[in-house]
């Protein structure tokens, strides 16, 4: 069942928060340039033609850069009309206002080679995400992929990260979120850092203070605690997760 609260934010979920949301030209995307190009150079098929739906969208940050790169079937959606419409001033077309669950229960099972869901899982319920889950993997055409982004409750700033957003519902462990993608059919779910990408020296700076100075603090931290850290512990705010099918 829909949360009434959720219909109250998210109707003016742009306006209705400290600071702007979206930037003024799409010219304001190019911070997040180098991170987004990662991720598709390194996740997406080589077709350009591949079928490709962002659900939650936004203002369209990610499928302006998915266009950029040349795919031709990349399009949006959000439920925030108001996230829409700013998508479109920045003209990004590809976009439309609708509900997540129900748009999914439209699209035809194994039409899509690509579903993105970045910064979008954490506003639904336990409950929801077990029914999103199953959609998520019906849609998908064999060898498909889910690209989901999500506040990482493991890391120093989980707490944080789950209350950032009056709406977010759920945090994530690597741990959590490949319990909740296997148990819908996913048969490969891997999680990683958001690791700083180096794109220049202020970022080649940022990268070894995370890699070598503030990852070794939190390892350590957890040693001290528990005796152990697994070289896989994710600590960043945010974490990346992609899923086979």
């Amino acid at each position: 069942m829909r949360r009434a609260y959720r219909d109250k934010i998210y109707r003016r979920y742009s306006s209705d928060r400290l600071g702007r949301l979206a930037p003024e030209t799409v010219e304001g995307f190019r911070p997040r340039a180098p991170y987004f190009r990662k991720l598709i150079r390194e996740y997406f098929p080589a077709a350009r033609s591949a079928a490709i739906l962002e659900i939650g969208c936004g203002h369209g940050a990610f499928l302006y850069f998915m266009c950029q790169a040349g795919y031709v079937n990349a399009t949006g959606i959000d439920d925030s009309p108001e996230q829409v419409q700013e998508a479109r001033r920045l003209g990004i077309a590809e976009v439309q206002s609708a509900d997540v669950a129900e748009h999914l229960k439209t699209i035809p099972a194994e039409s899509l080679d690509v579903l993105v869901a970045f910064d979008v899982i954490e506003h639904f319920t336990k409950e929801e995400l077990s029914g999103l889950a199953d959609e998520f993997y019906r849609v998908l055409r064999p060898g498909g992929r889910l690209i989901t982004h999500q506040p990482n409750a493991e890391g120093p700033f989980g707490s944080f990260m789950r209350h950032w957003d009056f709406t977010h519902e759920t945090g994530f462990t690597r741990q959590s979120i490949a319990q909740l993608l296997l148990s819908s059919s996913f048969r490969k779910v891997s999680s990683y850092e958001d690791k700083p990408v180096v794109h220049g020296l202020k970022s080649l700076v940022r990268y070894l203070l995370w890699e070598f100075l503030l990852r070794q603090a939190c390892r350590i931290a957890r040693i001290v605690e528990t005796g152990s850290c697994d070289a896989d512990a994710i600590f960043t705010l945010n974490f990346l997760t992609v899923a086979e099918k």
